[in-house]
């Protein structure tokens, strides 16, 4: 019997996060495609459109008008999906197999910048801070009304994963309940920390208890490039294509010197850092296929901001289980116009893919930082 071949031979991979598997097919990758295709995405917007409702001084659906703003620019969701208290009272339970509650929160969008035509990988460094900085402040705020329990940011990058409108901007959404995902991942942190042992050299959770992320990072920095998920690192943190990556090139962004359980909790240093290897992530998903690359991307961090005692310090608490981390999930997977779908075994069974995870890193590390767009003129 030959030798298992993770880059040949179809495996499952285990995604300690959410206690979840994932197939991998390597041997599938040259199969032929005569499915459906993409149309690409538009790379000539114009600076600014007078029909856009995010472009400044311009009327938004809901009626109201625009700042002209020269920065990032916070507003309500005209069409929120929760909307804020006081909610109606709970129905009752017509069977226990049967269940709903009502739900309470805030929708707000961030624009990234008055630019109609820019986007992440082509905003400059300092408009990359502002937004990390207008991302800080709204988790702030919102995560400190009454009856909101968690608070996620987000954005939805091209006509393929669902944006309504190219102009660059995410949204942060509040609610009065912790989602699914989120509690997976917080419960398996908990898990990990009350039942494994510290290993030497190893960044640790809080109160010295051991970090699912921090020794997973630890871990993969400790890979030979040639074999590994590393994409990127910079003097804080790292970009990977995460052993259990589902999405052909999905990455994870994450601090790997220390702990960091949210946004609040960054240095002046580590918030740089942050937003370096968010713009530099984002220049080579564009170059993989010279276009302007769709993606759904999220920050999972501490359901709510830490509070503050009589000094003006954060008081840790249990939340500061969480570990920073960004989820970038694309769907392009062979070219600008080929995406990858759910298909019936992974909707009725389990997550499938093709590509190893560890050649969506190399195929990522290969790819300049220099934006294709500044290249071709």
């Amino acid at each position: 019997m030959e030798p298992f071949d993770p880059s040949t031979h179809p495996h499952r991979r285990y995604n300690p996060l959410t206690g979840t598997h994932v197939l991998v097919s390597p041997h599938r990758t040259k199969r032929p495609w005569l499915g459906q295709t993409e149309p690409a995405e538009a790379s000539n917007l114009p600076q600014y459109d007078p029909a856009c409702y995010l472009c400044p001084g311009n009327t938004r659906a809901g009626g109201e008008v625009n700042e002209m703003y020269t920065s990032t620019m916070v507003f309500e969701n005209d069409y929120a999906a929760v909307l804020p208290p006081p909610g109606p009272v709970t129905p009752p339970v017509a069977h226990p197999l049967l269940i709903a509650e009502p739900i309470q929160g805030g929708c707000d969008v961030v624009c990234f910048h008055p630019r109609h035509d820019l986007s992440l990988p082509t905003l400059s460094l300092l408009d990359v801070e502002n937004i990390v900085d207008e991302w800080t402040r709204v988790y702030m705020r919102r995560g400190t009304e009454p009856g909101i329990e968690y608070v996620q940011i987000f954005e939805n990058k091209g006509a393929m994963m669902g944006c309504s409108n190219p102009h660059p901007h995410s949204q942060v959404w509040s609610l009065s309940t912790l989602p699914t995902l989120p509690a997976k991942e917080l419960a398996s942190l908990r898990n990990y920390a009350s039942t494994t042992r510290v290993r030497s050299g190893v960044p640790t959770g809080p109160n010295g208890h051991a970090c699912l992320l921090c020794e997973y990072v630890h871990h993969e920095l400790s890979v030979p490039e040639d074999e590994g998920r590393i994409v990127i690192t910079n003097e804080h943190f790292v970009a990977l294509v995460p052993w259990w990556a589902y999405w052909p090139f999905e990455i994870m962004v994450l601090p790997y010197k220390r702990h960091i359980s949210s946004l609040v909790h960054f240095t002046v240093d580590e918030k740089h850092a942050f937003a370096d290897i968010m713009s530099r992530v984002t220049k080579r998903y564009d170059n993989i296929f010279s276009c302007s690359f769709a993606y759904a991307m999220g920050i999972h961090q501490r359901p709510l901001p830490p509070r503050r005692d009589d000094n003006g310090m954060y008081v840790q608490d249990a939340d500061d289980i969480a570990h920073l981390h960004v989820h970038f999930e694309p769907p392009l997977l062979r070219s600008a116009s080929v995406r990858k779908f759910l298909a019936g075994f992974e909707v009725m069974a389990e997550p499938q893919r093709d590509i190893t995870a560890e050649q969506a890193a190399l195929r990522l590390r290969n790819c300049s930082e220099v934006h294709y767009l500044l290249t071709a003129k």
